[in-house]
C-alpha cells in the first residue's frame, strides 16, 4: 500500500489490550500521529477479561492484543473478541517472535502477529491490511510456520477437492484478499467468507496461513494436485 493509498483509506478505530501502561500510552499517542489521523485509538485496557466487551462497546475495527498478559491471557482474549464481534480483527503482539505463540494466536482468531519491537509506523499498514482480509506476519516467522505448521496427509485432502475448491485454495495461498477473491469469483464478500471457511474445514486447518502452508507442501499450482 502506497502512502497515497494510506491517505485515502477511512479511519480505523483501534483498541489496545496490554498490561504495560507505558507501552499502551506511547502507542496511543503515536499511532494517530504516524498515520496522519487515520488510526484512532478508541480505548485501552490492561485486563484481558474485559477486552471483548470493550471492543463491542467501542465498536473497534481492530484490537491490538499483547499475548503475554495475566490470566486469562492474550490468546483467550483474542478468542473472546472474535466470538463477541466476528467482524472485528485482531493483531497479536509479543515481545518475541515465537512460532508456537504466533500459531496459537492465529488459531484463536488473530489476523496478524507482530513483534512489540516494531516501530509504530510499521503497525499502520498491518492494521489497515487485516481489515481487507490479509494475514500479517514477519517474513522469517511466516517461512518457519510454512515449514512447520502444515498438517500431514495434505495430498489426500487436496485430491478430494473440486476444481473450484482448488482455485479458491490457490487464491487463499497467494494471499489474495477477501474483496479480490469475491471479484475474481464473481460472488459477494459474504459468500466468499463462507467459501473460505468451508475450505479451511475441508483442509483441516484453522487459518489462511496454515492453508498456504499446506498448499506449499502439496505443490498446489505446479501440476501436482
Amino acid at each position: 500500500m502506497t502512502d497515497a493509498g494510506l491517505r485515502r483509506r477511512p479511519e480505523v478505530d483501534v483498541l489496545l489490550v496490554d498490561d504495560h501502561p507505558l507501552f499502551t500510552r506511547g502507542l496511543a499517542l503515536l499511532l494517530p500521529e504516524v498515520s496522519d489521523g487515520r488510526v484512532r485509538v478508541v480505548g485501552t485496557t490492561d485486563d484481558a477479561a474485559a477486552a471483548a466487551a470493550l471492543v463491542r462497546r467501542q465498536h473497534a475495527d481492530v484490537a491490538v492484543v499483547d499475548l503475554h498478559m495475566p490470566p486469562p491471557g492474550g490468546t483467550r482474549a483474542i478468542a473472546a473478541i472474535r466470538r463477541a464481534d466476528p467482524l472485528a480483527r485482531v493483531v497479536a503482539l509479543s515481545g518475541l517472535a515465537e512460532p508456537a505463540a504466533a500459531l496459537e494466536a492465529l488459531r484463536a482468531g488473530a489476523s496478524g502477529f507482530l513483534p512489540k519491537t516494531s516501530d509504530p509506523e510499521a503497525l499502520v499498514r498491518p492494521l489497515l491490511a487485516v481489515l481487507d482480509g490479509w494475514s500479517v506476519l514477519p517474513e522469517a516467522l511466516l517461512r518457519q510456520l510454512l515449514d512447520d505448521a502444515a498438517p500431514a496427509g495434505g495430498q489426500a485432502v487436496a485430491d478430494r477437492l473440486s476444481a473450484e475448491e482448488r482455485r479458491l485454495w490457490r487464491l487463499v495461498a497467494d494471499g489474495v484478499s477477501t474483496v479480490e477473491i469475491a471479484t475474481t469469483l464473481h460472488v459477494s464478500e459474504r459468500t466468499t467468507k463462507r467459501m473460505v471457511a468451508a475450505l479451511l474445514r475441508s483442509l483441516g486447518v484453522s487459518t489462511r496461513v496454515e492453508a498456504a502452508a499446506l498448499a506449499g507442501r502439496v505443490h498446489l499450482g505446479d501440476g501436482h494436485g
